[in-house]
């Protein structure tokens, strides 16, 4: 890979691309591009090819979704499923369709089934039922991987699928009702916090489920390297998870950011609420023997996390984090 190769970011705005785009500069690569959904609207087939022809990326990085916790994927299904499917199936076309040798298409560990045997291995993937609080993002994200695969299959490109764990990071959403467990409970402890700080009463966190699941992180500057080194190697397979290879509960997830964001209540579990799958760790072994593995721990990703996160608030920067 040349650093002046040309590389097209799909959804470069987002916490994903950002990360990537960071990271590639960093690394030298000159010649990135990338466009807004009101420059480029990636549901519109003749728009986006139209772009890739007249762009002739070397690379495409198809980091551009719809993404969101257990309530949006639960009341947003169609839109979760149709706007996945129209906005990676039109890149992927067109790459075919313009001759891009190079694409990175970037999913989820949701892919996989429900109670898959754990680790989850890449091998698992159509073996059983998904989970049914995210399987129409779920199901979108596979028909990329498949397609990627039979891409490479009949017509000899360099197609390959990143499915990250969990991700949190710089730039997430920290929307209640759309963000996901990390960065919502990020948000809930420190509203929380800022409340007690004003009554001068302890107040209470409320969580959704039991806290018993078990859950993977990755964070997005990770990713970012994973996709970096994907991009700069040739890989042998077509499919491989990205993730820490560590797990813990969403109970000990909960203190861990309690104690981060230094919030003095009690927590309390709402099991009415759905856990979702109960367990998902992914097994990193394949991407390992490539020579790639994560950096940032759990306890340190947190902590920069939170502190972009005070950046972010105006009116909270002076919010001292605990130690």
């Amino acid at each position: 890979m040349e650093k002046h190769s040309r590389i097209y970011i799909a959804g470069h705005k987002g916490m994903v691309g950002t990360a990537i785009w960071k990271k590639l500069q960093a690394e030298g690569y000159s010649n990135l591009n990338g466009k807004t959904s009101k420059e480029l609207d990636l549901r519109n087939q003749k728009d986006v090819n139209n772009f890739i022809n007249s762009e002739r990326p070397d690379v495409i990085i198809d980091a551009a979704a719809r993404v969101g916790g257990i309530m949006a994927n639960k009341e947003y299904p169609y839109q979760f499923l149709m706007e996945n499917l129209q906005m990676q199936n039109n890149l992927i076309d067109a790459a075919y369709r313009n001759d891009v040798q190079k694409f990175i298409f970037l999913g989820s560990s949701c892919i996989y089934p429900k109670h898959a045997p754990q680790p989850i291995k890449e091998e698992y993937l159509l073996t059983g039922s998904l989970e049914p609080t995210n399987e129409f993002y779920a199901i979108a994200k596979i028909a990329g991987v498949k397609a990627c695969e039979a891409i490479n299959r009949e017509y000899g490109r360099d197609f390959h699928s990143l499915m990250p764990t969990n991700l949190y990071g710089p730039n997430d959403n920290f929307d209640l009702q759309t963000s996901h467990v990390l960065a919502a409970m990020i948000r809930k402890f420190h509203d929380a916090k800022m409340k007690s700080e004003k009554t001068g009463h302890r107040e209470p966190v409320e969580l959704w489920g039991t806290g018993t699941p078990f859950r993977e992180f990755l964070h997005v500057e990770d990713l970012a390297d994973a996709v970096c080194f994907a991009m700069e190697n040739n890989l042998p397979e077509n499919l491989y998870n990205v993730g820490s290879g560590n797990e813990l509960s969403i109970k000990d997830l909960a203190e861990l950011i309690q104690k981060i964001v230094g919030h003095q209540g009690d927590i309390h579990w709402d099991s009415s609420k759905p856990d979702g799958t109960p367990r998902k760790l992914t097994s990193i072994d394949k991407l390992k023997r490539e020579g790639w593995e994560s950096r940032i721990s759990l306890e340190e990703g947190i902590r920069s996390t939170y502190e972009w996160f005070l950046e972010q608030e105006g009116g909270y920067k002076e919010v001292r984090i605990n130690s």
